[in-house]
């Protein structure tokens, strides 16, 4: 078993003044309130397409989505900038927003992934948000692109005081080629690359444990819990806030299971999508408030 790093603080970020009045809003004041973080991502419309709403028709409305984040106290919302300036007015100062600013549909190959902007960060600044969020391809052939745009990104959240949340997700065949895009290795490697390319919190998926020789070396050898590989992640991530995603719907056992063990894990916090919206409101609101005496447990 590896040994446990504390996840870090925001005295252990050095952030400036902007970005830290903004992440302690997020850490502190809404959600659990007690410096981790729950978010509901409603990015997946523009990301796979209406498919996602079939399980549960009344969330392709984001009105469902915002009340379940107001009502269920969640630390913020995250979206791209339509659902933004035609949904977010009324919410403004009771839901914190993080701006997605980048995206793409999936209806290309993931072979050379890439997400062009789709808003900024100076609208983020307009529109009253508290972190921007941007997808990053990492392995994918267009990762020079990537990462030449993400930087630009960087910027302006230093300019504006923005905290910036780097969705992290190895794509590409060379990644397929190496384990796979949730492969123990793949996912180390794109917690690294966010903490290195200066990310204030990262968005991951749960490892996948395996000794699959395809891996570079030491990967198949290591003998990892799933625990442990979150724990790997951790570290890998440095002193960078990661959150854990949620991925598809799956039963509420097991969903409160992947949260306890994230969390025992060192991890900041949550980001649950789909397996939360994709249940009827007062099904959502019931693994919500489950979800939420769960992380009381987690306070610092």
């Amino acid at each position: 078993m590896l040994t446990k790093t504390p996840r870090p603080t925001l005295d252990d970020l050095d952030l400036a003044p902007g970005k830290r009045a903004r992440l302690h809003r997020l850490l502190y004041k809404y959600g659990p309130a007690n410096g981790t973080l729950l978010l509901l991502p409603i990015d997946q419309g523009l990301e796979h397409g209406p498919v996602d709403f079939f399980d549960n028709p009344d969330s392709i409305d984001p009105e469902f989505e915002y009340k379940l984040a107001l009502e269920g106290n969640y630390s913020g919302i995250a979206l791209h900038y339509g659902l933004a300036s035609k949904y977010f007015a009324k919410y403004a100062g009771q839901v914190p927003l993080v701006l997605k600013i980048n995206g793409k549909t999936n209806i290309p190959s993931d072979d050379d992934a890439f997400s062009p902007m789709t808003a900024s960060v100076e609208d983020a600044v307009r529109m009253g948000a508290d972190a921007v969020g941007y997808t990053l391809y990492v392995g994918s052939p267009a990762q020079s692109a990537d990462m030449a745009q993400l930087t630009r990104v960087r910027e302006d959240c230093d300019r504006y005081g923005m905290p910036l949340i780097v969705w992290a997700y190895p794509r590409g065949k060379a990644v397929k080629e190496k384990g796979g895009q949730d492969s123990l290795y793949a996912v180390d490697y794109a917690a690294r690359v966010a903490c290195e390319m200066g990310a204030d919190i990262v968005k991951l998926n749960v490892p996948k444990v395996s000794d699959s020789d395809k891996q570079p070396k030491p990967y198949p050898t290591e003998r990892l819990s799933e625990e442990d590989a979150i724990q790997k992640v951790v570290r890998s991530a440095g002193r960078t806030l990661v959150l854990i995603s949620g991925g598809s719907k799956i039963s509420d056992e097991d969903l409160i299971h992947k949260a306890r063990m994230a969390m025992d894990a060192g991890v900041t916090g949550l980001i649950f999508g789909r397996n939360v919206w994709q249940r009827r409101f007062d099904q959502a609101m019931a693994i919500t408030q489950r979800i939420q005496e769960m992380l009381k447990a987690y306070g610092a």
